[in-house]
């Protein structure tokens, strides 16, 4: 199939155009005349030149799957065909490389081929947790109430992630902000200073001496300082990238003082808000929990995860492998041991993900009230130390001349 640009006038001799897709030139041009457009101009759709430029293309973001899964839901249950939702959609999209996948699904789903399984095709778009759902949907006949929970799910999903990248870029701006100032001040400013001390005559201060040589050290190293940051972060990058790595890598994330406690609620609210949407759409519940392993982001999450699923399959609780993993706070464990026993584990599952997910924006509120002013204090006195040890010779040298 191909794409084709035309243009023409109506019945009422107005100018009209659009885009369609064909075989070949003549399935177009025939479908445009049986549209009546008269003095008709068909032409294939030129290629864009930056279109196999992965990285130029705009990529397909979680807002963009969150709207799709919205609109599809409404689609179907307004009692639209699925190829014809998915041509309207595809149609649509903005971005090309999501309108290029919606078409392939759609011409997938044409021939035969299930939503779910045209879906698995593109796994950079759809995840595993999608697709399953999708499935589940699909089997059930209920594919229009799935797509809604999906997009309660995604957008729960997304807030989350918000309020964590909000919690953690402030930090980081004010942390990048320190060390910039730092090192103008280091590699510009001092100089300037060591030149006017440097015809006194006299023994510098200590605080003096020890910013005059950490300005030398830093002014005559900064390439290699450089160059060792950047083999640092490739080393990590590496090491992350193993599976033995990642996981003490992530167990170090989950131990940190500050970061830890906020990271495990972060986990604990996905962990449960992925696994009660699962159920409540009818996946079973073994491979729900494989599927919320892979998708937990976090190596030991996933590894009691999987752990847990592995326990269920020899017939025990739930609850037992999750207070054995001692990922788990334990009142999640009592909540969940509960849900199970009165047979409502996907309600109690939602029921806690709401609580952990007010937790997260606690702890991400306190979290921001302490850096603030630590960071003020942190900057404030390293930039007020450096101007104290600059001004101290001068001092010394007034005292000199009275």
């Amino acid at each position: 199939m191909h794409t084709y640009i035309w243009k023409g006038l109506n019945s009422h001799g107005a100018k009209q155009q659009g885009t369609l897709e064909a075989p070949d030139l003549d399935a177009a041009k025939a479908h445009v005349k049986r549209l009546r457009i008269q003095n008709p101009i068909v032409k294939k759709k030129p290629k864009d030149l930056l279109e196999n430029i992965g990285f130029l293309q705009p990529k397909t973001t979680g807002k963009d799957i969150v709207i799709f899964t919205r609109q599809l839901s409404t689609m179907i249950d307004a009692g639209l065909p699925l190829v014809q939702c998915m041509d309207i959609l595809a149609k649509q999209q903005e971005k090309a490389p999501f309108r290029n996948t919606l078409t392939a699904i759609r011409r997938e789903v044409e021939t035969g081929t299930t939503l779910s399984d045209s879906m698995r095709k593109h796994p950079k778009t759809f995840d595993n947790l999608y697709t399953n759902m999708i499935e589940a949907g699909e089997t059930g006949g209920i594919l229009d109430t799935i797509l809604s929970r999906l997009a309660i799910f995604q957008e729960k999903s997304l807030a989350l992630q918000k309020k964590i990248r909000g919690a953690m870029t402030y930090p980081a701006i004010c942390l990048f902000i320190a060390i910039g100032i730092l090192a103008i001040i280091l590699i510009f400013v001092i100089p300037v200073f060591e030149q006017m001390f440097a015809g006194m005559g006299a023994a510098l201060p200590l605080p003096t001496q020890f910013v005059v040589s950490a300005s030398y050290f830093m002014k005559q190293n900064i390439i290699y300082m450089l160059i060792g940051l950047g083999i640092l972060v490739f080393i990590v990058k590496k090491i992350y990238s193993t599976e033995k790595g990642r996981f003490r890598i992530d167990a170090m994330i989950l131990r940190a003082p500050i970061f830890g406690p906020l990271v495990r609620k972060v986990a604990v609210a996905k962990f449960t808000r992925t696994l009660s949407t699962m159920l409540q759409s009818g996946v079973p519940i073994l491979e729900a929990l494989n599927v919320v392993a892979r998708t937990s982001g976090n190596k030991v999450i996933e590894r009691a995860v999987l752990l847990v699923s592995k326990s269920i399959s020899e017939g025990r609780p739930i609850a037992d492998p999750l207070e054995e993993s001692g990922v788990f706070p334990n009142m999640v464990v009592q909540m969940i041991n509960v849900g199970e026993s009165v047979g409502a584990l996907d309600d109690m599952l939602g029921k806690i993900a709401d609580f952990y997910d007010e937790e997260v924006d606690q702890a991400v509120s306190n979290l921001t009230a302490m850096i603030e002013p630590l960071m003020m204090v942190g900057l404030g006195g390293m930039i007020g130390g450096i101007v104290v040890a600059m001004y101290l010779p001068i001092f010394t040298m007034a005292s000199h001349i009275q």
